[in-house]
């Protein structure tokens, strides 16, 4: 039998819900509370304390309690939104609480709906069952693609990349890794375990590489970083040496470029102090250059006055005062001695030469014009040309004579192109 129900409280009695507790219970002489299904009766239960319409309350009040579970069940399935799958549980623990329940009302119309929901909720949850293995199988391939990346990154040849842009692929893709743990479906343990193997694999195969590289990176800032300070100690003890310390400074600013890296910060602050003590040797190049300009402004003032005198030697027809007048002021010239700076000195030696240049072509003219063989070239010329020329002037009055259009044609022009020549021979 029935656990006994407990004793009537003091509470005010709750009227039915959902429930006809007349038509679907009733209590014997011995307070035996009864629930019809079928045509069959089952004692559900004793209220001995109460009335028969307490105790027929009592019971009806655990079916609406079943009944209500089911109707917000039904609902939840109706609407949507709810896991079919967690439903079904909740369904099917409803029905094992449904069967032989200590409860007055329509029990077997209550199964039933239970029935039906399951049946309905089965269908749904096949569905969901596909789309989350679906959602499994898609979890899997983005997982993996996690997986395939990180090992495309770790088969690099590491002794060749950028390790900042290495690093940087590296910490997203562990950072989507994570992402993807949290909010992605649960991966199956072994499924899991073993992609998070490769990837941590092909990780710690790029981390051993990154260490390997930056150890030996250090390594080698450390021996740039001593070769550099050797050179600066050299660089800084050529200050005495002053302007002759120069050559040797530019053979250390070699030998610096050459030594390799020493790492940001130590290169700065080396390369500072080189620079100071390069600084101090030019620094005192330029104040002798200073020196020797000022010295050489004299000089500079006695070229300039040459070189006007200078421009005498293009207005002068006759070629050999000209040269004897160049020839004075060029003596004139080297007597004044070197100038300082050198850039000043070749503007001046460029503007005499292209004076002395100037000179010279109109001496390889006249040269050419008056040279005796050339001359004697000249007169054998004209005197074919003459002998042409004369020949030609009879053919020409013999085709005007024949009436010989083409002939006297071309007796014109060749006359013409003879003539021409010998006027350039000054003939």
């Amino acid at each position: 039998m029935p656990a006994a129900a407990p004793a009537a409280s003091s509470a005010p009695v709750v009227a039915p819900i959902a429930s006809d507790a007349a038509e679907w219970g009733r209590v014997t002489e011995d307070g035996t509370v009864e629930v019809r299904e079928g045509e069959n009766w089952r004692a559900v239960g004793q209220y001995p304390d109460g009335t028969a319409e307490e105790a027929l309350a009592y019971f009806a009040r655990k079916y609406d309690d079943l009944a209500v579970k089911l109707g917000t069940l039904e609902t939840r399935a109706q609407n949507g939104g709810a896991s079919a799958s967690d439903l079904t549980k909740q369904a099917t623990h409803l029905r094992g609480e449904a069967t032989d329940a200590a409860a007055v009302g329509d029990l077997v119309s209550l199964r039933e709906r239970i029935e039906t929901l399951l049946a309905s909720l089965a269908e749904a949850t096949a569905k969901e069952s596909a789309a989350a293995k679906e959602a499994l199988d898609a979890a899997i391939a983005e997982r993996t693609q996690i997986v395939e990346k990180a090992e495309a990154v770790a088969a690099r040849d590491l002794s060749k990349v950028q390790w900042k842009q290495v690093t940087t692929e590296m910490t997203e893709l562990f950072d989507s890794w994570q992402a993807h743990q949290q909010n992605a479906p649960r991966l199956p343990k072994g499924v899991a375990q073993q992609l998070w193997k490769r990837f941590r694999d092909a990780r710690s195969t790029v981390d051993k590489a990154r260490r390997a590289f930056f150890s030996e990176l250090d390594d080698a800032h450390r021996t740039a970083r001593d070769a550099k300070a050797r050179l600066v100690e050299r660089a800084e003890a050529l200050a005495p040496r002053g302007v002759d310390g120069i050559p040797a400074y530019r053979d250390l600013l070699d030998a610096w470029k050459a030594s390799g890296r020493a790492g940001r910060k130590a290169d700065d602050a080396l390369w500072a102090r080189f620079k100071a003590a390069g600084d101090a040797l030019y620094s005192a190049r330029a104040e002798q250059a200073a020196a020797e300009e000022a010295d050489s402004a004299p000089r500079i003032e006695a070229r300039e006055a040459l070189l006007e005198e200078a421009k005498a030697v293009a207005d002068e027809p006759n070629l050999k005062r000209a040269r004897a007048l160049l020839t004075r002021i060029q003596r004139e010239w080297d007597e004044v001695g070197r100038i300082f700076p050198r850039e000043k000195e070749r503007v001046l030696d460029d503007r005499m030469r292209s004076i002395e240049q100037a000179l010279k072509s109109r001496e390889d003219v006249d040269w050419k014009k008056n040279n005796p063989e050339t001359k004697a070239r000249a007169n054998d010329m004209s005197s074919q040309l003459l002998d042409a020329i004369e020949k030609l002037e009879a053919e020409l009055a013999a085709a005007e004579k024949a009436g010989d259009k083409r002939a006297v044609k071309e007796a014109t022009e060749a006359l013409a192109a003879r003539r021409a020549w010998l006027s350039a021979l000054g003939g």
